[in-house]
């Protein structure tokens, strides 16, 4: 009997053993399905924005990758990642003007997590979010499921920690006293404020080989699929080019610039952030601007890009939401028409960890908050403008976007009006931006859907039409 346990034991160990790489190969199959970066990917791809620290009470990647498979259900096809690694605790940020050196109470400090942009080690992940089988497992999770990986990439600064300090001070900024210094503002010669960072000096062609090779262990190692690039106009342009080049000798690359210079976008950067489009949506939403002023915008943007240049849209951001306000905050009852605003326009639509689950709280930048994962009323608005960015091709927004064209009204300063439209697809966002009720005209005719309430609409040319404040309306051609 025991002879007999003994060989049913190794039997089992056998089985046990031999399914174990099919489950890996399975597994490497899943990864393989995923098409490498294009931009035919990147045409009717939404963009998650992942606060790895906020999103949850754990705020670990473990956390994050179990509600991977619920981002598809928003379109979403890029996951960047905020910072993940190890942040600087010399001069780390606290409250105020003060860092934690100036808090004597060592239980206060510890609440004190310091700037995601303060890094003490680029080739390291920030032991608070977990270890590097973690993060593999984030990156993989978001392989099966159809989406790329960016990461944040900081190259305009270290914290004072990175061992860069001691071992290369050459790569830094340093006044007529040879001391380092944090980063200046170019036009006046004072510091932002940023006094928890170390500012690079890219004069130095040595410190361009080495920033260059720490992003390449992320491509090598982990398979990642591009770089969000902080502050990328801070850098020469020089340097993102060649860093550019040598990781696309591995793999392609998705690469967004926190900067709209053109110049970034010929050789290195695929998208930029629409920050002047984003703060006009703002002052339309506060009244201080007018449709014409967008249409204005819109005109001049034409004559600075390149045909194929494009930006990513928002109505929030981590910069927006912790120190400008929160998307109600800012624009208030104008804040569903213009997120439905930023998902028509040419470029790619981002969404904010919370965001999705009506968050209308600032989130702490330096300390451990969270958001609160119920899903609201924008869960639904963004699974369905998700699936009309992933589907209809009137919303193609790279490089080979659809066309866009403003719609005559007779209210122009009122009714924002645009169509786009490619490969015989067409699309109408047609809104009301102002508090009080518009009756107009538009030179538009021809049967459509209500793209968000299925009502088929007539329209005829120069008839009627009839919005409440802040309505809007997505119209798709039949």
């Amino acid at each position: 009997m025991k002879q007999f346990s003994m060989i049913m034991a190794l039997l089992v160990l056998m089985v046990a053993c031999k399914s174990e790489p099919k489950q890996e190969e399975q597994r490497e199959e899943k990864q393989e399905s995923l098409e490498p970066v294009s931009n035919e990917a990147m045409e009717s791809a939404v963009i998650y924005e992942a606060n790895i620290r906020q999103y949850s009470p754990e705020g670990t990647f473990e956390e994050f990758t179990k509600d991977i498979p619920q981002l598809k259900e928003l379109g979403v096809k890029v996951i960047w990642l905020m910072p993940v690694y190890p942040i600087s605790m010399k001069n780390r940020k606290a409250k105020g003007d003060l860092s934690i050196e100036d808090i004597e109470d060592e239980e206060e400090r510890k609440k004190y997590l310091g700037s995601y942009y303060a890094i003490a080690d680029y080739t390291e992940v920030n032991p608070e979010f977990g270890n590097f089988d973690d993060f593999k497992n984030l990156v993989d999770t978001a392989h099966e499921n159809g989406m790329y990986v960016i990461l944040d990439w900081v190259a305009n600064h270290t914290g004072w920690d990175h061992h860069w300090i001691e071992e290369h001070p050459e790569f830094y900024t340093q006044n007529e006293k040879g001391e380092i210094v944090d980063p200046l503002n170019p036009d006046t010669g004072e510091s932002w404020g940023w006094t928890d960072v170390a500012d690079l000096n890219y004069e130095n062609k040595a410190l361009w080989e080495a920033m260059t090779k720490e992003m390449e262990f992320w491509v090598k190692e982990y398979d990642i699929d591009g770089f969000r690039a902080d502050v990328a106009g801070e850098v020469p342009t020089k340097f993102w080019e060649q860093a550019v080049e040598k990781l696309e000798s591995h793999k392609p690359l998705f690469m967004l610039a926190e900067s709209e210079d053109k110049d970034l976008f010929h050789n290195a950067f695929d998208m930029g952030y629409n920050w002047e489009g984003h703060h006009i949506m703002n002052e339309m939403a506060q009244g201080k601007k007018t449709v014409e002023d967008w249409n204005a915008y819109m005109k001049k943007i034409d004559t600075t890009y390149q045909e194929d240049d494009y930006l990513m849209n928002f109505v929030t951001n981590h910069d927006e939401n912790s120190w400008n306000g929160t998307v109600k905050e800012r624009m208030g009852e104008a804040s569903e028409a213009m997120l439905a605003f930023s998902y028509t326009l040419p470029g790619m639509p981002l969404i904010y960890s919370g965001q999705e689950y009506d968050m209308d709280k600032r989130l702490k930048f330096f300390e451990k908050d969270t958001i609160s994962k119920e899903k609201g009323k924008v869960w639904p608005i963004l699974e369905k403008l998700g699936e009309l960015k992933n589907q209809n091709v009137a919303l193609h927004g790279a490089k080979e976007a659809a066309s866009y064209e403003a719609l005559e009204t007779s209210e122009e300063e009122k009714v924002m009006a645009f169509k786009r439209e490619k490969n015989g697809q067409v699309l109408i966002y047609l809104s009301n931006f102002s508090d009080s009720p518009v009756n107009f005209t538009i030179k538009l005719e021809g049967e459509y859907t209500d793209y968000m309430t299925g009502e088929s609409v007539k329209m005829a040319e120069n008839g009627n039409f009839e919005l409440n404040p802040w309505q809007y309306r997505i119209l798709v051609n039949k």
